[in-house]
């Protein structure tokens, strides 16, 4: 069996000053995720066996986020492209074969890499160059064929002339040498250039000159290959990314009554016979499971959901919601909140680190924090759970079949027992006992002739 393995080094050490941004550009996110993040996981999922990434600006902010078995390299001065691949040397061995991505390309997909490696194994060249034809390749590097379809050389647009600034087929900046080839190549690389810097493209010519073989892959769609280099392209790199998600999911079986206008990550999981409505954001690993219609305004982050529950107007995150629940609208799911199967949450509740028991009804207007509530448990409207003495939260415990009245407060640390009634109104301090009526309020007093003596 022929062997197709390579390593890859990233280049990822620019600052990106047309993003106008403190944060280094390959740290501004796309799907949800870095854009260098992307980068690797489309390398890894093409089989590559060493992923090293070239850093620069900003280099413990992208440390940060970087997978673990990910090895970096400093580049201390930013003195160009062929520079910086220069750092790696010492990682590398004279055997493998190397795949240089830039760390700005968010769009790359493992089949594209794929099939760029492969031909590239196929034709045992020394070099291969990624090239794609763009409709409008302003900016780009021409590549120059000969009369037979070879590769003859690769133009800058900038050095072009008019026969050559037709031509629509461009360099993508993306390559795949033999490692001995291109560091002999590296070290002959001059900057005898405007910006005074080495440029990985040089290495091109040096080994054509040396008589060693070069080709030119094409890789048919073209939106693959784009780099990011201003917030503009960054917002056209969203919008491919989501538009692929999106006809991922409906063609699996989801309904999205508006793609323009649903905004969903690339790692989330949604099952098929899920309805999505519009301005509905589901980001991170949140998981859907079939037959929940979610939306329109709801925004999940690390959320899972079961079957046919139905939510609207709600913002959840880092939370698990059951089977067959009502949420919304305007609803507030805080981390660590756990929500049993069959449960109702009515309109302008917040729930934080709780866990609702199934059947539970939590109608409206309460604030529900760092408690255990039962199964079959009513809680009233405007009903709070007073969890934080001024140092320390405490946990409010609510047994099954309970019923809570309006307006109560129930101050942790207490327990409601099993069945237990809270009158309306009462502010709960003590433990109360199962099946037992709490009534914690002042007994009513009318005062005659009040109103008239106050005029």
């Amino acid at each position: 069996m022929e062997n197709n393995n390579f390593i890859t080094i990233v280049l990822a050490a620019g600052k990106g000053t047309r993003m106008k941004s403190k944060l280094p550009k390959v740290l501004h996110k796309v799907g949800g995720k870095p854009m260098v993040n992307r980068v690797l996981e489309a390398a890894s999922l093409a089989g590559s066996e060493k992923n090293i990434v070239i850093l620069g600006f900003g280099k413990e902010m992208v440390e940060k986020v970087l997978p673990e078995n990910t090895v970096t390299v400093l580049q201390k001065e930013q003195l160009g492209t062929g520079h910086a691949v220069l750092q790696a040397k010492d990682l590398v061995n004279p055997e493998d074969t190397v795949l240089i991505l830039c760390g700005d390309t968010p769009l790359l997909s493992p089949e594209m890499l794929k099939h760029f490696t492969t031909a590239h194994h196929k034709n045992k060249v020394a070099a291969s160059v990624l090239t794609t034809v763009m409709p409008n390749p302003t900016g780009y590097g021409r590549i120059v064929r000969n009369m037979n379809g070879l590769l003859q050389k690769i133009v800058e647009h900038k050095d072009a002339n008019i026969a050559e600034l037709t031509i629509k087929e461009v360099n993508t900046g993306i390559y795949l040498f033999n490692a001995k080839s291109l560091f002999e190549a590296l070290e002959k690389v001059g900057n005898d250039n405007a910006q005074g810097e080495y440029y990985l493209p040089d290495v091109l010519p040096i080994l054509h000159d040396a008589g060693q073989k070069i080709e030119a892959v094409v890789v048919d769609d073209y939106e693959e290959t784009l780099g990011i280099n201003s917030r503009l392209q960054l917002s056209r790199a969203e919008a491919i990314l989501r538009e692929r998600k999106n006809y991922e999911l409906m063609r699996d079986g989801v309904t999205i009554i508006d793609p323009a206008n649903t905004y969903i990550d690339s790692d989330v999981t949604i099952e098929p016979d899920c309805i999505i409505y519009p301005s509905t954001w589901i980001e991170g690993k949140t998981i859907i499971h079939s037959g929940c219609e979610i939306g329109p305004g709801c925004r999940f982050s690390d959320v899972e959901i079961g079957a046919n529950s139905t939510i609207s107007f709600t913002y959840a995150h880092e939370c698990r919601i059951g089977k067959n629940v009502t949420v919304g609208p305007y609803v507030h799911l805080r981390p660590n909140t756990v929500i049993s199967d069959n449960v109702h949450i009515g309109n302008f509740m917040e729930v934080k680190n709780s866990n609702i028991g199934e059947g539970t009804k939590l109608p409206h207007l309460s604030y529900i924090g760092d408690s255990d509530i039962g199964k079959k448990v009513n809680m009233g409207c405007g009903t709070i759970t007073v969890n934080y003495d001024g140092k320390v939260k405490h946990r409010t415990t609510i047994a099954d079949n309970a019923f809570v009245g309006c307006n109560s407060n129930l101050v942790a640390p207490v327990t409601v027992g099993e069945g237990a009634y809270i009158g309306a109104g009462s502010t709960i301090t003590k433990d109360v006992p199962a099946h037992e009526l709490a009534i914690a309020r002042e007994r009513q007093k009318n005062i005659p002739n009040w109103v008239d003596k106050r005029r």
